[in-house]
């Protein structure tokens, strides 16, 4: 939302996210256009000794990339998204104009911790002196330690979804676009705005983007021009298109209608089930095509699942990947029921032989799953 905001304001805009999908370059972005294939092999060319001596992660690697592409093509201004957590994290080098914190959810425990105000303590790493940080979503466990540490760093903080920031409201959807009545202090801001996504959770990304750009517009930078509600409307109405935005809530076939969702832990399947996002599609069944990689606590995201659906549990193509045996297994406890399969191909086949007209396949439980769907 805000690469394509500030793209539409006119900026030269990078933007940096992970993991991938299909191809590694939709990672390092410039307006919407991947990285080119021979900047990533010169890369690597240029720097294979001071890889080989540092021996950096992946992750790291891919970063130093990204830094090193928006520095030579002179962006305006970059967006950059974090790996796991925040405080260690490699993109955690930059001094920002703002940082963004958007909600904490039970995730990769194993780095980052086993409660949620542990994990906030990673992710609040990214509150930098004197920086202002937007919070997008106010959880009462953990917002005492964004404040803490806001405080400890003078950095002025600004909650995004309250009723001193913005309320936003969905009005109605159609295949393209959702429509958004959007207040500001109380008062009506922008009516049925649209927005090219889908999603009940978009209504938090979006007062928290608008509060963002909100911040944006109040620091005194002459490089940076100034966003209104003109830039705004271009950027989210067109916002897959400039962007190249993939894998949320991705419509693949029509009857079966088949969506592709990449959400993978509990925030993100419980926008999706029971009565969210799924709730706005009518249909007779629900075939569910679910995997997901071996370092997830499958006993957190299970309970979100409709039991009432057919499951195939599959493996994602990567070392990571759950064996699908093992899912199923697992699944029997929370009442899921299906059968596994050694492949997404193949879970998703059968999926597409046993679905009727007026039925939903969903694709869902991992971004890797996804992309082998998309």
């Amino acid at each position: 939302m805000l690469a394509s905001v500030l793209q539409a304001a006119g900026l030269k805009v990078g933007l940096y996210t992970s993991p991938h999908y299909r191809d590694f370059r939709e990672r390092i972005k410039i307006n919407g256009d991947f990285i080119g294939k021979k900047q990533v092999v010169n890369f690597v060319k240029n720097h294979k000794r001071q890889i080989r001596k540092i021996g950096p992660s992946f992750f790291e690697i891919t970063v130093a990339l990204a830094f090193d592409y928006f520095a030579k093509e002179k962006v305006d201004i970059a967006i950059i998204e974090t790996g796991l957590g925040g405080r260690l994290d490699s993109t955690n080098i930059i001094t920002p104009l703002v940082s963004v914190i958007t909600n904490i959810s039970f995730d990769h425990q194993q780095f980052l911790g086993d409660t949620l105000p542990k994990i906030a303590g990673e992710k609040a790493g990214i509150i930098k002196p004197k920086t202002p940080v937007i919070i997008g979503e106010k959880q009462p466990e953990v917002f005492k330690v964004f404040k803490e540490k806001a405080k400890k760093e003078k950095a002025k903080l600004f909650l995004a979804n309250d009723k001193k920031g913005y309320e936003v409201v969905l009005e109605k959807e159609t295949i393209k676009h959702s429509f958004y009545t959007i207040k500001k202090n109380g008062v009506v801001w922008a009516k049925k705005l649209p927005v090219n996504i889908h999603g009940p959770f978009q209504s938090k990304n979006i007062g928290t983007a608008l509060m963002t750009l909100e911040v944006l517009n109040s620091i005194k930078d002459k490089s940076l021009p100034s966003i209104d509600l003109g830039a705004i409307k271009k950027g989210f109405s067109n916002l897959k298109k400039t962007t190249t935005f993939l894998g949320r809530w991705q419509q693949l076939g029509q009857n079966p209608l088949i969506i592709a969702d990449s959400a993978h832990n509990e925030a993100g399947l419980k926008n999706i089930f029971p009565n969210q996002q799924l709730a706005k599609v009518s249909y007779k069944k629900l075939h569910i095509v679910f995997g997901t990689v071996s370092d997830k606590a499958v006993e957190k995201v299970f309970p979100y699942l409709p039991p009432d659906a057919d499951y195939y549990f599959v493996k994602a193509d990567i070392p990571r990947g759950f064996n699908a045996a093992k899912l199923q297994e697992a699944a029997t406890k929370f009442q899921l029921k299906g059968k596994a399969y050694s492949s997404v191909r193949r879970g998703l086949a059968a999926a597409k032989r046993k679905a009727k007209k007026g039925e939903v396949i969903l694709i869902c439980g991992s971004i890797f799953v996804v992309a082998e769907a998309i």
